[in-house]
């Protein structure tokens, strides 16, 4: 083709040749990936095919219900699977292609095959369950010890859902008067976000997984393709592989989903788990009653025993108490005449002790008196000397200081020619405490004069 042309021209050219190339309906599977419904009531969709890892996306199309046959196709759709169509889901749908000048290639849907999403859906669960199967993790959790009293409960729920308002309002009223601890980590339980809540809400109660006694998953009622929420790896490998015991209340009466089937229990709804919980309490107190009326009845069958043989050897005893008793006396009779004689011959021992004592310390008394008079006539003598000695020191110091106290005597300083200048009453010693025409008075040996200063020198 030669020539120009416009780009709405250019536009129809696609627009036709689709038309002619592709002007016949095709049913096409493929996942939502995005639906909205707008003011007029038309859907709008994004629909996606992904690679066989299902993370990277191989093809991407958009694609409209127009409203008139959206309301029809809702209504079947969540007639049959219980919910209407949402993000996630695989889809067969009837379309038509069609391309548009301004809003580009569109894919028109005017039919939908829910079937084929119920068994998308089963297919799935299938693989998930084989896969846990092969990795031999599918019954880890329920070979885990359950708690003889399970009170202190981590509940994995949303906090206003029906399911856990009643859980809470069945536990805690339960005729028993049993008490029981619980703690909500509140999470979504239906959406897209599930997956990522559910996990996160585990990774939080592990961290301290010595605080509970087990774990529900609480969710309440709910149509079939709710439960494909939990039908999940993620989830499901989870649950295996936690430190407690998992029970679930996920809320469908005929059907399981993966989640229920790895976990230690799973049961129909949050009021069985109540009851469930309950039930273990009970039990538990009448297995702790039973033991205790074990333990009174076997008792007192060994108190009873032991009485039968208190009094047996009681009647054995008393004869056999007598002959050891006759033969003490006698033994005691003994050891008190040989005590006696023993305390005779010490007596007459200690007769002569204190004589030999007293002449010892006579003889003792006297040396140490005579030892004591030579030490003090020696300490007399010592004394004596030591006293005229010091005597003679003395005087002679004295006589020294004194020598040094005339020589230093201020009258014989001023003999030897030195005088003494006073201002005020006040000896100078510096001349810079005198000033010229101050009055000042020096005194000699033999007398005192006054004086003017006239200049300083």
């Amino acid at each position: 083709m030669t020539g120009k042309l416009s780009l709405t021209e250019l536009q129809l050219i696609i627009k036709d040749s689709l038309y002619m190339a592709l002007p016949d309906m095709f049913w096409v599977t493929a996942e939502v990936s995005e639906i909205k419904e707008n003011y007029a009531g038309h859907c709008y969709l994004e629909l996606i095919e992904k690679h066989p890892d299902e993370k990277n996306v191989r093809a991407r199309v958009r694609a409209i219900i127009w409203s008139n046959r959206y309301r029809f196709l809702k209504s079947l759709f969540e007639n049959i699977t219980g919910e209407p169509p949402g993000a996630g889901m695989k889809v067969l749908v009837r379309v038509k292609v069609e391309y548009h000048e301004l809003y580009g290639l569109s894919l028109v849907i005017s039919d939908i095959d829910p079937s084929f999403t119920i068994g998308e859906l089963a297919l799935k669960r299938q693989m998930i369950i084989k896969k846990l199967e092969e990795e031999g993790v599918f019954s880890m959790n329920k070979e885990l010890d359950f708690p003889f009293v399970p009170q202190r409960i981590a509940v994995i729920s949303s906090r206003s859902a029906a399911g856990y308002l009643d859980f809470m309002k069945h536990l805690n009223d339960n005729s028993y008067g049993y008490v029981f601890y619980t703690a909500l980590f509140e999470t979504i339980m239906q959406g897209t976000e599930t997956e990522k809540s559910v996990i996160s809400a585990l990774d939080r109660i592990a961290v301290n997984p010595e605080i509970f006694d087990v774990v529900t998953i609480l969710r309440g009622g709910g149509s079939q393709s709710d439960l494909s929420w939990f039908d999940n790896y993620n989830i499901a490998f989870h649950v295996t592989q936690y430190p407690l015991p998992v029970i679930t209340g996920i809320g469908h009466e005929k059907d399981m989903s993966v989640t229920d089937m790895v976990a230690y229990r799973a049961l129909k709804t949050p009021t069985a788990v109540a009851d469930h919980l309950i039930g273990c309490i009970a039990e538990a107190e009448n297995q702790l009653n039973e033991m205790s009326t074990d333990i009174a009845d076997n008792t007192r069958l060994i108190i009873e025993k032991y009485r039968n043989l208190n009094e047996s050897f009681k009647v054995k005893l008393i004869p056999v108490a007598r002959l050891m008793i006759s033969d003490q006396k006698e033994k005691l009779s003994n050891r008190i005449i040989e005590m006696i004689n023993i305390g005779k011959e010490y007596i007459a021992r200690a007769g002569l002790y204190p004589a030999n004592q007293k002449s010892r310390l006579v003889s003792a008394a006297g040396s140490f008196i005579q030892s004591g008079k030579i030490a003090v006539d020696r300490k007399k003598f010592d004394l004596k000397s030591f006293t005229m000695n010091s005597l003679a020191n003395l005087t002679i110091r004295t006589a020294g200081l004194e020598n040094s106290l005339n020589i230093l005597n201020p009258e014989n300083v001023l003999k030897r020619g030195y005088t003494i200048t006073i201002k005020d009453g006040r000896i100078i010693k510096s001349a810079g405490l005198v000033a010229v025409d101050d009055i000042v008075e020096t005194k000699f040996s033999d007398g005192k004069i006054k004086s003017k200063v006239l200049k300083k020198i």
